[in-house]
């Protein structure tokens, strides 16, 4: 029997979604600025595929102009950096995503720094990654960021809780503690090497799972009462071959435990997107700004 508060992501990031657009409308109508967000596929990663025509659209929607490139997969990488740096110059481009992940013989690194930071609504450019680690203004990536609302909807002051970040990727974890820390809570990153990792977690007033393993987090490891946040997303096989997606919490068991918790699908996916265009919105107000 479920208990928890059930964090309804497809909501909140509606409502985020319709505020970016009335943003939107304000910076056309104000500044004559029409934002525009360009996203580069390199591939034909399936998965990748649906990710971008799920951005380009709700790009279309905030009123944003969505410009796509889609390159075949042996393209190299001389070819994709020129191409950013193509739309680095651009004055109509305001936010550039390099979908990942990119083919092999591509150095992901080499692209991600290829960016202009002040174009980087990914949030992953070292510049960006920099400011955001010293409390500067930046550009942070859209999944934590959107678990950094996920969590204020539940509690707008988070100041003082003690948090626990499970996974240290620079997409999620790294910059998730960042944002944690900036809110003023006392953070501690968890990972594969953490010793009594259930021990770790019971103490934490916050919980962002991002370690992509199914159903790591067990219930009997909720501290009561506790904030739930649930990055992981994978499609596992249960009983007569039927699959489902699950996160990297055991939801049922944490849900009898936790006092407010993220679904899976349903929580942090949809945010995701709406972060992006947040950003997108920011960068192109900046630019403004700047003219």
């Amino acid at each position: 029997m479920t208990t928890a508060r059930i964090i309804d992501g497809k909501a909140i990031a509606e409502a985020l979604r319709r505020d970016v657009a009335a943003g939107v409308a304000r910076l056309t109508q104000e500044r004559g600025l029409t934002p525009g967000l360009a996203v580069v596929l390199v591939g034909e990663d399936a998965a990748s595929q649906v990710y971008v025509r799920t951005k380009s659209k709700a790009t279309r929607d905030a009123g944003m102009a969505s410009i796509e490139h889609r390159l075949p997969a042996d393209t190299s990488q001389g070819s994709l950096l020129a191409l950013i740096a193509e739309l680095n110059r651009r004055k109509d481009v305001h936010g550039i995503l390099v979908q990942l992940p990119l083919p092999r013989h591509i150095d992901t690194t080499a692209v991600i720094e290829a960016v202009d930071p002040a174009k980087d609504v990914d949030g992953f450019h070292p510049v960006n990654v920099g400011r955001l680690a010293s409390g500067a203004k930046a550009l942070a990536p859209c999944t934590p960021t959107g678990c950094l609302i996920l969590a204020k909807s539940v509690r707008a002051d988070l100041a003082g809780l003690e948090a626990v970040v499970v996974g240290r990727s620079n997409i999620v974890g790294k910059p998730m503690a960042q944002l944690l820390l900036g809110e003023n809570c006392t953070v501690t990153i968890a990972h594969s090497r953490t010793r009594d990792l259930p021990a770790v977690v019971r103490r934490a007033d916050l919980l962002v799972a991002a370690v992509g393993r199914p159903e790591l987090v067990r219930g009997s490891w909720i501290k009561p009462g506790a904030i739930v946040i649930d990055v992981g997303i994978q499609r596992v096989t249960g009983p007569e071959r039927k699959s489902r997606l699950v996160g990297d919490v055991a939801f049922a068991e944490a849900a009898q435990v936790a006092g407010a918790i993220t679904p899976v699908p349903g929580g942090v996916g949809p945010m995701t997107v709406a972060c992006l265009l947040q950003n997108t919105l920011a960068a192109a107000r900046a630019a403004a700004n700047s003219a």
